[in-house]
């Protein structure tokens, strides 16, 4: 009679092969090393960063050049060095470096992920990524991950050579608590990008075409800028409307309920962070205006700053509530990309 064979070595033995044939785990570090190298390589990459660089750099010159002319009566004055960032200058519009940072940081958000998956399926070389011995998600972590790091390196560099520049023409050494301040608002302005850039992501996974995705992100984008802030208000006085009417206690909360709703935008979010970030002065002395205005505040007005903790604590609602649209976003394109077929 023949003895029984040894079925335990033959499945241990397929046990280990399967093991042997996972992917490793760091198959996305290897997707975000080659998108970042093509984001630096790219000729998108140089235009973005020229326009951006431009529109940090002219406000900026001209803000200190009305700080230099101004130096007996802004002498001594608190966190002068950020007024670089806040202040605006009647020679360009009076437009301040950080509005236009708010302006333009959506649009690199969007430039650097609206073709991230569409484009890979366009060319065909969707299939043989994942032919590869790397797990699905690897794909649209690498380049999401990518996306931030060129967006972090791009506006880092620029933080960097405004805040040398404005060191070299003004004279004036920035305490730690403003170096501090515009890290934060770094912090904030790319997690800002990263919000845009995993709605771009979402667009590159649901839209086929890279034309097509492109044009729904930069009109998303348009639409947001331009019509939200007069579409948002009119949206939540329907949702929430408060009459003549209407109850004391009732009124309020429709108030309240307006305000909160009005909250949902992105943009305003941001704005919120940068303004108690960035303008520590409780009494708006070195608010969003020109120099003059400051100036004449600041005679008139005795100073009181808020500390960078306190900064941070007053607008800590919005900053969570937009760390977590960011997720939201990335998990949507996350999940839609898993569940996606792709064909050779």
């Amino acid at each position: 009679m023949a003895a029984p064979a040894d079925t335990s070595g033959v499945a241990d033995a397929r046990r280990a092969a399967r093991r042997a044939e996972k992917a490793p785990s760091g198959g996305w570090r290897t997707i975000a090393g080659k998108e970042l190298a093509d984001h630096l390589g790219s000729v998108r990459f140089v235009v973005l960063l020229l326009v951006v660089a431009i529109a940090a750099i002219v406000p900026m010159y001209f803000i200190s050049t009305d700080i230099s002319a101004a130096a007996p009566r802004v002498a001594g004055q608190p966190a002068l060095f950020l007024v670089l960032f806040i202040g605006g200058s009647d020679q360009v519009g009076g437009v301040p470096m950080i509005a236009l940072a708010a302006l333009l940081v959506p649009l690199v958000g969007i430039a650097f992920g609206f073709d991230g998956i569409n484009s890979e399926r366009a060319q065909g070389t969707l299939s043989r990524l994942l032919a590869q011995p790397i797990h699905r998600d690897d794909i649209i972590n690498g380049k999401f991950v990518a996306g931030i790091a060129v967006i972090t390196l791009m506006l880092g560099a620029l933080v960097i050579l405004v805040t040398a520049l404005g060191i070299v023409r003004l004279g004036i050494i920035p305490s730690p608590e403003e170096l501090a301040r515009v890290f934060v608002w770094l912090l904030a302005t790319v997690l800002y990008a990263s919000f845009w850039l995993a709605f771009a992501l979402l667009l590159s996974v649901v839209i086929r075409g890279p034309a097509s995705a492109a044009l729904v992100g930069f009109g998303s984008w348009f639409g947001l800028i331009l019509f939200g802030q007069f579409l948002l208000p009119l949206i939540a006085n329907f949702l929430f409307p408060a009459t003549t009417t209407t109850l004391g206690p009732y009124a309020y909360a429709s108030t309240q309920s307006a305000n909160l709703f009005l909250r949902i935008s992105p943009a305003v979010l941001y704005d919120d962070i940068v303004r108690a970030v960035m303008n520590p002065s409780t009494t708006s002395v070195l608010g969003f205006g020109n120099i003059g205005q400051a100036i004449s505040n600041a005679e008139r007005v005795q100073t009181s700053l808020l500390t960078l903790d306190q900064s941070i604590l007053l607008v800590w609602p919005q900053i969570v509530v937009l760390t977590a649209l960011t997720t939201a976003m990335f998990a949507l394109a996350y999940v839609l990309f898993l569940r996606q077929e792709v064909r050779a």
